[in-house]
């Protein structure tokens, strides 16, 4: 300590941190909100904005391609039976030039195209494709709704009161989690006529389940947080608490949950399509299409090839579009 007081400072010991004639300015930051960051750092994962937009191009084709031509879902014309495709512009390349196995099939039709080809029935098959693809996502966010209204709302019910409520509202969704969901379907489909509403039935059964386990898990976290406490202490009553208080907070790992479903319900309802469990002829999902594809993989196979294409495109974006959903969600990315 003595050193200390009797060490003698000179001038060199200490330097200006800026230059005595430079002008030093505070910085100033925008405040943005919560979304805005969200926003931002979504922006950054490329790979989430080409699913994104891959995802809003295949939703569109849904909506409006099964009008581009004349022919419906439904129309059946024998004698175009496994047509290949055919475009106009692109023939004159020698692409979709409508030939198989270098034959022209459309002698006696010059002047019928069919983008995607016709199946072995003689229905278009690129107006059964976006058909079967409006099905699909029906169902998918059909999952996405359940998802929210009743596996998120389930889960924070049950981890927010725990005890015994919890304890039996966990034993029930268990029971319910140990059905298989094709044997539901199945069981379904002996009450019901098979079709879409018996699919979106079953994912109200069991589809649910994993938003529940993530519902509840994140209630569990966050539930004894200061905000939570000072909420109940001025009064509060539960169910305000759990919605007002707790939802915004758990609401960005709930989306992503949500997002993750979607691929699931497409694949769930492309399995069951494919064994006969899925929608009705002459009704037409991805499913149903790779199903009918099949048979004729080796002789005609652009029957299958445009469905199983659609299919793969919406299960990656989908995956992307929520990989890039949980990093912009996620605040230990925010501002990165």
């Amino acid at each position: 300590m003595s050193d200390i007081n009797n060490y003698e400072y000179v001038e060199d010991d200490f330097t200006f941190a800026h230059d005595a004639n430079e002008k030093q300015l505070d910085e100033n930051y925008v405040a943005t909100s919560y979304l805005k960051d969200v926003w931002g750092n979504f922006k950054k994962n490329k790979g989430a904005i080409i699913g994104t937009i891959i995802i809003v191009i295949i939703t569109l084709l849904a909506i409006f391609g099964p009008y581009f031509n004349e022919s419906t879902y439904m129309s059946i014309i024998i004698d175009h039976a496994s047509l290949t495709p055919r475009i106009p512009f692109l023939e004159k390349f020698g692409i979709f030039d409508g030939t198989n196995k270098g034959t022209f099939v459309y002698e006696n039709f010059k002047d019928v195209y069919y983008w995607f080809g016709a199946d072995t029935l003689g229905r278009d098959l690129f107006t059964r494709v976006w058909a079967g693809t409006r099905v699909s996502l029906i169902i998918a966010f059909s999952a996405v709704m359940i998802d929210i209204f009743i596996g998120m709302v389930y889960g924070m019910v049950s981890g927010y009161f725990g005890g015994r409520i919890d304890m039996l509202m966990q034993r029930f969704a268990e029971v319910l989690n140990g059905i298989p969901t094709l044997v539901v379907v199945t069981l379904l489909g002996l009450v019901l006529q098979p079709g879409v509403e018996s699919i979106i039935f079953a994912l109200m059964i069991t589809g649910w389940i994993p938003m529940e386990r993530i519902a509840r898990a994140q209630v569990l976290k966050v539930k004894e947080q200061e905000y939570v406490l000072a909420a109940k202490t001025l009064g509060a009553k539960n169910f305000m608490i759990i919605f007002k208080e707790i939802l915004p907070n758990i609401f960005g790992q709930v989306i992503v949950t949500s997002m993750f479903s979607i691929p699931n319900a497409i694949f769930t309802e492309a399995y069951l399509s494919f064994m006969g469990l899925g929608v009705p002829e002459p009704l037409a999902s991805l499913g149903s299409l790779v199903s009918d594809g099949y048979k004729s993989l080796t002789s005609y196979p652009h029957i299958i090839l445009y469905p199983v294409i659609v299919l793969a495109l919406l299960m990656v974006s989908f995956n992307l579009f929520a990989d890039g959903l949980r990093d912009a969600f996620d605040p230990k990315m925010l501002n990165k």
